[in-house]
């Protein structure tokens, strides 16, 4: 399993300096979130922004890193407002490859609980799966990306009726 760091708000920390909500250019929360796993995993930053800020070229190099990678089961920690876009993308791009985007809709610096449950989530249905596609895990779901959406009216995602 390879975790791949996209940022959003799963990453974001607060700026004493600005006031505002950034960011940063490490996996500080994620490797947080893995102190307590009791087990070894490959992580890499890719691609530290806002997924309102993600371009076609950035899912491009998303994909250039899973099509290089010896791994076959992908978790890519990425925001929520375009995760369904970079799904998306992925799905079009890959048919021999577990891939499963997560988030949170809170930054971990200010409330650890739901990234660290998406997070962990996501790893255990890597492990468990033998089943190829693009997944999308939040909420306590783990959905094929076109079966789960953003509710941005009640800010959770929800199964697809």
């Amino acid at each position: 399993m390879l975790i791949l760091n996209c940022g959003g708000t799963f990453n974001k920390r607060y700026n004493q300096l600005t006031g505002e909500l950034e960011v940063p250019y490490d996996n500080y929360a994620i490797e947080k979130i893995l102190d307590s796993a009791y087990a070894e995993y490959d992580l890499a930053g890719v691609i530290y922004k806002d997924s309102l800020d993600m371009s076609v070229d950035d899912r491009k190099i998303i994909a250039n890193i899973i099509s290089q990678s010896s791994e076959s089961d992908f978790l890519i920690v990425h925001g929520t407002d375009t995760m369904h876009l970079s799904a998306e993308f992925l799905d079009e791009v890959f048919d021999d490859r577990i891939i499963v985007l997560t988030g949170s809709m809170k930054p971990f610096e200010i409330d650890n609980i739901e990234a660290t449950l998406n997070l962990g989530i996501a790893m255990g249905f890597l492990k468990s799966t033998t089943e190829y596609g693009v997944y999308i895990c939040m909420n306590g779901y783990v959905e094929r990306w076109d079966k789960i959406e953003k509710n941005r009216d009640i800010g959770k995602f929800e199964i697809v009726r």
